[in-house]
């Protein structure tokens, strides 16, 4: 069976994983690693949302890439039929309209800092927040923490800084990674944005479970 050994490890959770409804939001080197390992884990309901087309600088790293010029949410759905594609760009405005009262919970896997406050702002009782695994290469040094207590990452840094000055109170927890950066440019390596977006995957279905 396709899940016997997922069911192994998780018993009476995995139905919990089967019947979750997931919101994903980015599906670049972060979030289609993210998307992987949702679907083959037993989540069958995800809704995915980007806008962006693969770029033949996104092979290094993002799933799916090799068909350079399709829009990424689209040819997901190909790779992974049981999702739900939504073609749109994250914004502010957007997270001010779009429903996320129907989903259990909310992956920000993207980069757009206005964007990523907003969803703070909306939804952060079901967020789990990445930031960037851009110009990293040892993915030991991923962590999971509130993000009040991140540490040592700028995109986190950051991400703090604008969440105060916007009068942010609450906390959700961020996938984030304080090794120091090896480039100034966006470099990446897939072994550190993959594991990235396996973590974020692994904490939401710990979050599903208890």
């Amino acid at each position: 069976m396709r899940y016997a050994r997922v069911r192994m490890l998780l018993g009476e959770d995995f139905e919990k994983i089967q019947n979750a409804k997931i919101l994903l939001l980015g599906t670049g080197g972060v979030g289609g690693f993210c998307l992987d390992c949702l679907v083959r884990t037993g989540v069958r309901d995800v809704t995915i949302v980007d806008c962006d087309t693969f770029e033949e600088s996104n092979q290094n790293r993002q799933i799916g890439s090799d068909n350079v010029g399709a829009l990424k949410v689209e040819h997901l759905k190909t790779l992974y039929p049981t999702v739900t594609p939504i073609v749109a760009r994250i914004t502010p405005e957007w997270v001010e309209r779009f429903d996320f009262s129907p989903y259990d919970l909310v992956l920000d896997a993207i980069d757009d800092m206005i964007a990523k406050v907003a969803l703070a702002h909306r939804v952060a009782p079901k967020l789990i927040a990445s930031t960037g695994g851009a110009k990293k290469l040892d993915p030991t040094r991923i962590e999971i923490a509130s993000i009040w207590k991140t540490h040592g990452d700028p995109l986190a840094k950051k991400f703090r800084y604008e969440l105060k000055k916007s009068g942010f109170k609450g906390d959700f927890p961020v996938v984030f990674s304080p090794e120091i950066p090896r480039c100034k440019d966006l470099g990446s390596f897939v072994g550190v944005t993959g594991a990235f977006g396996l973590t974020l995957c692994s904490e939401a279905i710990r979050r599903l479970c208890d």
